[in-house]
């Protein structure tokens, strides 16, 4: 299952890319189509990110530790990780009033498809 933790550290990299530029596409094309946290969060950050003063300070995730792995019946592998992030400030538009992000580590339940020799992220969710 190694093959998967490193896919959950790209995925990150993906994630922490998008979060500073506001592209999203490398973060979708490792998500599968239907994966809706992963759209949800696509949409979002491709508004609201680093490029365009939406985020500043410390908002990129760090994997902190994959706390659970497992191969469903299915096979496609669940698990969750815990990840942190520091301090930062988020505005979701020019004119919003900035929101103060504290340091925190959230718990993230994930499932993972393979897409030919590969690994997609097929659903994920923060649970705070």
């Amino acid at each position: 299952m190694s093959a998967a933790e490193a896919f959950l550290g790209h995925y990150l990299a993906l994630l922490n890319f998008a979060y500073t530029t506001g592209d999203t596409s490398p973060l979708l094309a490792a998500s599968d189509k239907g994966c809706v946290g992963c759209k949800g969060t696509a949409d979002y950050l491709a508004k609201v990110n680093g490029k365009n003063g939406g985020l500043s300070g410390d908002y990129a995730d760090r994997l902190v530790e994959v706390k659970e792995i497992f191969k469903g019946a299915s096979g496609r592998i669940g698990g969750s990780l815990a990840v942190q992030s520091g301090n930062y400030v988020e505005r979701s538009s020019p004119s919003a009033s900035p929101v103060q992000k504290k340091a925190h580590t959230e718990t993230w339940q994930f499932t993972l498809s393979a897409a030919g020799n590969a690994w997609v992220m097929y659903e994920i969710e923060a649970d705070g």
